[in-house]
């Protein structure tokens, strides 16, 4: 007798091992800083237009809403980053076994959740 299959997938219920949670937050990471180029460059042209626009944008990034949107913007940096390394080391069939996608998967997660806490300490 074959198993039933659900009609009906709940992704909510579905544990995601941690090299598909790594992957997925690549992408999604990508893309959110895709989407902010615009912001990203706005915020650097104006902090390099004249010495009076750099203190308005230091002014604005002071705030704790928008330190924490950085904050944002810094993990997505930096998860993007690592996890792009990791891609490509895959890319050259390294690392593919499951043990070992699974540790460097843990690595990339720490060192961009480390990376961000750390940086985030001496910008706060």
């Amino acid at each position: 007798m074959p198993k039933s299959r659900p009609k009906h997938l709940n992704l909510l219920q579905i544990r995601l091992p941690m090299p598909a949670f790594v992957s997925i937050l690549h992408r999604v990471s990508g893309a959110l800083l895709f989407l902010l180029i615009p912001l990203i460059l706005y915020v650097l042209g104006g902090s390099l237009q004249s010495a009076d626009s750099f203190l308005q944008m230091k002014d604005c990034l002071s705030y704790p809403v928008t330190k924490l949107a950085m904050l944002v913007v810094l993990w997505s940096f930096l998860h993007h980053f690592f996890a792009g390394i990791r891609h490509l080391v895959m890319d050259q069939h390294i690392g593919l076994e499951l043990e070992a996608a699974r540790a460097s998967s843990k690595v990339v997660m720490v060192i961009s959740i480390g990376l961000t806490v750390i940086i985030g300490v001496q910008l706060w």
